[in-house]
């Protein structure tokens, strides 16, 4: 099966604190758009293409291997998604959409979603159980009902599609007055069922500062890995 990745790269790096795109932002020297893009690769991914902001298109290119293919993302990340989709080879079978927020995403994980792909699943998440109580409030702030754990999970990428699923489904989409979170919210919307694979907490997603201290933390066994 040959799989392309698509990186998510065009978000700010405004709650991280940084004055520039959070895909550059370096992690142990690097910036987390390359070790997103090591992610994919070690875990099987053939080729990847990287959504990027316009004006950084150059920095991007510059920090990433000269065979990653880099356009140029939208104001959301449907709209990135879209662009990068559009490049992508007709000639794959898989599509696997990754955050470059999620850095230390484990190949295992990769490798999960992919062989579910050639199982014959049509979309497929990586997940982990919600461990906190979760309740629902109401307007005024105040504990309205709680929610049962069991069967809530948490999703995070790299979110893996059929080729022509996905496509499709971004073609019966509404246009950009609806923004969808994720891309499997996007094909679930097309009545296509998504199934689902174990994540990992390593592939924690970096939005804030902290996230990114946590992050560096774990660096000395993921250059081990």
């Amino acid at each position: 099966m040959h799989a392309v990745g698509i990186v998510a790269a065009a978000g700010s790096g405004l709650r991280l604190g940084a004055e520039l795109p959070k895909a550059l932002v370096p992690l142990g020297g690097r910036p987390l758009v390359c070790w997103a893009v090591d992610a994919l690769r070690a875990g099987g991914v053939d080729d990847v293409v990287v959504a990027v902001p316009d004006p950084q298109q150059a920095a991007f290119t510059a920090v990433l291997p000269a065979d990653v293919q880099v356009v140029v993302g939208g104001d959301t990340r449907t709209a990135s998604v879209r662009a990068a989709l559009a490049a992508a080879s007709e000639q794959v079978d898989a599509v696997l959409v990754h955050d470059a927020a999620r850095p230390l995403t484990p190949p295992d994980v990769v490798a999960r979603v992919l062989a579910a792909l050639a199982a014959g699943a049509r979309a497929v998440v990586p997940v982990l159980p919600v461990v906190d109580t979760t309740v629902v409030v109401d307007d005024d702030g105040v504990v309205a009902a709680d929610v049962p754990r069991p069967p809530l999970r948490r999703v995070q990428t790299p979110q893996g599609f059929d080729r022509t699923t996905l496509v499709r489904a971004y073609a019966q989409a509404p246009g950009p007055a609806v923004e969808f979170t994720d891309d499997a919210s996007v094909v679930r919307a097309a009545g296509i069922p998504v199934h689902t694979v174990a994540g990992d907490e390593r592939a924690a997603k970096i939005t804030v500062a902290h996230d990114l201290r946590m992050a560096e933390l774990q660096l000395p066994g993921e250059r081990n890995r």
